[in-house]
């Protein structure tokens, strides 16, 4: 079974940038990313604490709500390991 790797904040936002998305903003420690596709805009919210490691469960979370936008074979390879 794959396992999730352990990520900080600011690789999470380095990965979503190579898929296309902009941070537009930050609010507190919120970075607010969009992507514009097909006329439809797509935003992702990542918290960022430095180099601390996003827990896993809020990563799933990011994960899951990336995989609408971008498709899971170009995703998954930098949120697991295999």
């Amino acid at each position: 079974m794959p396992k999730l790797r352990s990520l900080s904040g600011k690789q999470v936002v380095a990965i979503l940038e190579r898929l296309g998305f902009q941070v537009i903003r930050i609010k507190g420690s919120h970075h607010i990313m969009n992507r514009i596709a097909g006329g439809q805009t797509q935003r992702l919210n990542v918290p960022v604490h430095g180099n601390k490691p996003i827990s896993p469960g809020t990563l799933r979370s990011i994960y899951r709500d990336a995989r609408q936008y971008v498709a899971e074979e170009d995703l998954r390879p930098h949120f697991y390991t295999d």
